[in-house]
């Protein structure tokens, strides 16, 4: 089992690395804008968890910064499990004004994003 998954996640991979989306270009100005509001944005992911490549996807094609971390790293998996409540990718986490929410569906993390910059 562990080989056809690792196989199907380096598919996953190379499909992603040929169909590449283009990015969106912005003005300076307004990406510079773009780039305030999601210096507050983090997505905890696995590299080749394929609802992470769809969010990884999206995030190139609106051209936004979110930083983008490695869940499978035993600090990053506590921080998941503690803060955000449950180990399970892809997870959005938005620190706005003080508070902190955490989005777990990749449909819901691409609505969101779809709503706020597009």
């Amino acid at each position: 089992m562990f080989i056809i998954r690792w196989l199907l996640g380096r598919i996953i991979l190379l499909l992603n690395f040929i169909f590449t989306p283009k990015k969106l270009k912005r003005e300076t100005q307004e990406q510079a804008k773009v780039d305030a509001q999601t210096q507050n944005m983090q997505l905890y992911q696995y590299q080749a968890c394929p609802f992470c490549v769809k969010v990884r996807r999206e995030i190139r094609r609106q051209g936004l910064n979110i930083n983008t971390v490695d869940a499978k790293q035993a600090e990053n998996k506590e921080v998941l499990e503690n803060q955000g409540g449950k180990i399970k990718v892809p997870c959005l986490r938005i620190e706005e004004n003080n508070k902190v929410v955490w989005l777990y569906e990749s449909s819901a993390i691409i609505e969101h994003l779809n709503t706020r910059f597009a």
